[in-house]
């Protein structure tokens, strides 16, 4: 597998971690923190957010079908949302989502600019903040009031704490696709924005530490050009029959996320699994790829041929 992501990125951290868990080889192929990102157009399209993996000619946007492979790669089948419950699959999505944006909000320090200023010219800098006030202004879900999602944090935290009083992780004995919901942003808080509040949960403090102590994997590093190549010189996986039986199946179509950075990918639908949506996306450099996204908090448009 290869992930194509950026230190800073807590998106990025959630899978880090989860390939320390999973002890897998991944390489790590390093992507600018804002667009133009051309390697990540070519492989992926329209599609903006990051992390993006992918394993040979298939692309893999979003981190819930990110961690459905790691979780098939590992053998780990509790590294996959669609293997929990569905209270847990519920927790996960919201602490994905809203948590993670009164976090950032929250949590937002000189302390985390200067690291981000640290990684980037002060060009990108300023830009990246351009985008993301841009993003947000599209956005269908709203950052909102600093002090209210204060507020907020705090109980996410105090919730967490007592939910970590009687086992070592979120649900039970061993991590699942929730806790790696939960950590990221307060990966954000507490190691990038150096949020203090986080001193007074100290089970939220050792739960972390925890999930850190695996390391994140065995990491190798690759360039843009090498994971271009493998892609170029792979073939998409087979899909199913019984995957193949939606009746938008050769359609053009565009996928786009549902709550922010809403830019759609656009490609001929090709699968349709129980959790997933397949396009083949035919590129003049590298052949045809399958893109895979969630159907969870994305949305499929069909669209007229052109």
């Amino acid at each position: 597998m290869i992930l194509h992501h950026y230190a800073l990125s807590p998106f990025s951290e959630k899978m880090r971690a989860m390939l320390g868990t999973a002890n897998l080889p991944w390489q790590s192929c390093i992507t600018r923190e804002l667009p133009p990102r051309p390697v990540l157009a070519a492989l992926a399209g329209g599609y903006r957010k990051i992390p993006v993996a992918q394993i040979g000619a298939d692309i893999f946007c979003d981190t819930r079908v990110i961690a459905s492979e790691i979780s098939a790669l590992s053998g780990m089948p509790q590294l996959a949302l669609e293997s929990a419950d569905d209270a847990t699959q519920a927790y996960a999505n919201a602490t994905d989502l809203h948590a993670f944006m009164d976090v950032l909000t929250a949590s937002a320090t000189m302390t985390a600019a200067r690291k981000m200023l640290a990684t980037m010219s002060v060009r990108d800098f300023i830009g990246f903040f351009v985008d993301r006030i841009r993003i947000g202004a599209k956005a269908k879900v709203k950052a909102g009031n600093p002090r209210q999602a204060k507020q907020r944090v705090l109980a996410h935290l105090a919730a967490t704490e007592q939910r970590l009083q009687q086992q070592p992780y979120l649900f039970g004995q061993q991590a699942t696709y929730a806790d790696f919901s939960t950590y990221h942003s307060l990966w954000m808080a507490r190691d990038v924005a150096e949020w203090p509040a986080l001193k007074a949960y100290p089970l939220v403090m050792a739960w972390m530490d925890r999930l850190q102590a695996v390391g994140q994997g065995q990491r190798t590093e690759i360039s843009a050009e090498q994971a271009l190549k493998i892609a170029h010189d792979a073939t998409p996986r087979a899909i199913a029959s019984e995957h193949q039986q939606d009746a938008r199946i050769g359609q053009r179509v565009g996928i786009a996320p549902s709550d922010y950075a809403r830019d759609a990918a656009i490609g001929r639908l090709v699968g349709v699994t129980p959790t997933r949506w397949i396009i083949a996306r035919e590129t003049p450099d590298l052949g045809t790829l399958h893109v895979h996204f969630p159907q969870t908090g994305f949305v499929l448009r069909v669209l007229s041929e052109t």
